[in-house]
């Protein structure tokens, strides 16, 4: 007799963040400059997935949101509060030292976001394999995880490849966010979906993707070596979305954007939420093209009401990429 299904959704955040965001008109680099807002928000790429899930299963169902990873034991407190808030599960791990602080400096009149990070935890070789036997522990009871962010000082590049290979074992559906080593490690161990942008889908393939034919055929290479989904954001040009042998594209319709500060994330949510219902590919593009674009308002990583991602869903445009079939 089969068991229940696991409909519990878990994110692995390795390198957590607070971002500290400044709202400072007509930000001037070498001047004095005077910031007119200030959010705190617990942050890092893994934490910001949960907090967008969160708001589509409030209360905790019926789909339980978990944040695992590793934080700082300095200033857990914003961490803490957030879960608290969201009424997500808290499996993070304590570690010595402080959470890296990313400062973002916004300019609303200039259109642009200049981000100033700061160093991050070391973790040690004990702390990493604690964190392996909590996501083992956490299998047992979860069908998805999210892998997303950076790596910290001290915690292997091959740290996702081995997290997916030991899930997809488990039976798990996993999502990988990450770049550099520890994206190109990840792929070889072939987890279910992907979302890089097109800069990150560049530099795992080594070569320039200047077209959209270029994008989507990159994501196909990569759906053919057994990735599920591939997702490949490109700023306000939209979104491929790579399933099989369908592509499409999701243009979000025009915002004011605020901040980009999480966009990326609430797309991964939105995808896995509208999966987790019972989605196909275009509810998925929709959803995730709709969280992407409400978030862009939004200073902070904050999802807009319910009414207002209705109308951005309904008002995403979704193309059915001809010509891009599989051979």
């Amino acid at each position: 007799m089969k068991g229940a299904p696991k409909t519990g959704i878990v994110t692995v955040t390795l390198n957590p963040a607070v971002d500290q965001t400044l709202d400072v008109p007509g930000f001037t680099a070498g001047a004095v400059n005077r910031a007119v807002a200030e959010t705190r928000t617990a942050g890092g790429k893994g934490i910001n997935v949960a907090a967008f899930l969160a708001s589509c299963f409030p209360g905790g169902g019926p789909v339980p949101v978990t944040a695992t990873g590793f934080l700082g034991e300095d200033n857990v407190g914003v961490f803490e509060a957030l879960f608290r808030r969201r009424h997500i599960h808290d499996h993070c791990l304590r570690v010595p030292g402080s959470s890296r602080v990313n400062v973002k400096v916004v300019d609303r009149e200039g259109r642009s976001v200049t981000d100033i990070n700061l160093p991050g935890l070391e973790v040690r070789a004990e702390s990493w394999r604690a964190l392996l036997a909590a996501v083992d522990g956490l299998a047992a009871s979860n069908g998805t995880f999210v892998l997303a962010g950076s790596v910290p000082a001290g915690v292997p590049e091959t740290a996702y490849a081995e997290l997916t290979a030991h899930l997809r074992a488990r039976g798990a559906f996993v999502a990988v966010d990450a770049s550099g080593a520890p994206l190109r490690h990840a792929v070889a161990a072939r987890p279910d979906m992907i979302k890089p942008n097109v800069h990150e889908l560049s530099d795992l393939l080594g070569r320039p993707l200047s077209t959209r034919e270029e994008v989507v055929a990159a994501a196909r290479e990569l759906c053919g070596t057994g990735i599920t989904l591939a997702v490949v954001s490109m700023g306000a040009d939209g979104a491929v979305f790579v399933e099989g042998g369908r592509a499409l594209l999701a243009v979000p319709p025009p915002v004011t954007v605020a901040s980009t500060v999480g966009a990326g994330d609430a797309m991964v949510a939105g995808v896995l939420a509208a999966r987790l219902e019972g989605g196909d590919l275009e509810a998925c593009a929709r959803r995730g093209t709709a969280f992407a674009a409400g978030t862009l308002a939004r200073l902070g990583p904050e999802l807009p009401p319910p009414d207002r991602i209705a109308e951005l869903m309904a008002a995403v445009r979704v193309e059915e990429l001809q010509g891009f079939g599989t051979s």
